[in-house]
């Protein structure tokens, strides 16, 4: 019986020792999910604004870039660039996306969409 006494008094804080080794971690696994919620975030946004300033340039001829930057979210900041060919619109959004896991380069998101000119003479009133 005393020994069985002594064997527990020896194991006694292992366990707060591994959990304060498995902290770590633990929060490390987190913030890579937490960031790559992120990165999915980011692409959908420059993926709506992409879609919107194209639609918007295609159907009213102008002011698609505004309508596009507006798509994103505040905190944001989105390049919108359009280009116009004889019977299509195409809009490419970038955005650049913030790490939260330190020593991470993250690209930027891009997004591009095409949608048909509704109007390619320019003849809108």
């Amino acid at each position: 019986m005393n020994r069985y006494r002594r064997r527990l008094r020896s194991d006694r804080g292992q366990v707060a020792l591994e959990y304060i080794g498995f902290v770590p971690i633990l929060l490390f696994v987190a913030l890579c999910g937490i960031q790559l919620g992120w990165i999915a975030y980011v692409h959908e946004q420059a993926d709506t604004a992409a879609r919107t300033a194209a639609r918007v340039e295609a159907r009213k001829g102008s002011g698609g870039e505004a309508a596009g930057q507006a798509a994103v979210r505040g905190g944001l900041t989105a390049t919108v660039s359009i280009s116009k060919s004889t019977d299509a619109v195409t809009a490419t959004v970038t955005i650049p996306i913030n790490s939260i896991v330190p020593g991470l380069d993250i690209e930027d998101a891009k997004a591009t969409a095409v949608m048909p000119d509704d109007d390619p003479t320019g003849a809108r009133p």
